[in-house]
């Protein structure tokens, strides 16, 4: 069974990754850093500064940089223990896809993907009643994972295990973000 979904998994990302053409691979090469999205960050924290006020804004950071930490140490545990070959190492996979960027770290599962997941999911359960469209945001991890397929880096399972890492931190933290809150009224 495990053999047939990492068959599965190789078809689907070699078919996900022929999608790419050399003539958007700087775009995704750009789309694919965190510096390049710091806009996109800024007007996060502003809308949350608009709805919350700056202590709690404060509160909110910490809590991502918790987030990250442990979405962090997560990927980094998972990969020594699944040693898992990105696509771009792949001997069996390697001079039939496109490979846009090189790695020599391992796959499973995505940082990118995960960290994304996260940090979407706790802002958007603290902003979900303030903003209509606020689910938006969630167009962030889809794309910015992506580009990890269309780099040659990430299988799709890496990227689904990512987000699902992402989804139960992101509400983890959301809900210890509420018993703090509750806490700091209870004084």
């Amino acid at each position: 069974m495990l053999e047939k979904i990492q068959s599965l998994d190789i078809q689907l990302f070699i078919y996900l990754n022929s999608l790419g053409t050399p003539a958007y691979d700087h775009l995704w090469l750009i789309i694919t850093k965190q510096v390049y999205w710091t806009p996109f960050f800024v007007l996060l924290a502003y809308l949350l500064y608009k709805k919350i006020g700056l202590k709690n804004l404060g509160i909110v950071l910490i809590f991502i940089g918790l987030i990250l930490l442990c979405c962090n140490e997560s990927v980094e545990l998972c990969k020594v223990i699944f040693k898992r070959l990105r696509p771009c190492n792949n001997p069996e996979i390697k001079n039939v896809i496109r490979i846009v960027h090189q790695s020599n770290t391992y796959s499973f599962f995505s940082g990118h993907a995960a960290n994304s997941m996260a940090t979407m999911t706790f802002l958007f359960l603290i902003l979900k009643k303030q903003y209509q469209y606020i689910f938006l945001i969630f167009l962030y991890p889809l794309i910015f994972a992506y580009s990890r397929i269309y780099l040659g880096v990430h299988y799709p399972t890496d990227i689904l295990t990512g987000y699902v890492f992402g989804l139960l931190y992101g509400i983890i933290f959301y809900k210890g973000y509420q018993y703090y809150q509750s806490r700091m009224q209870l004084k």
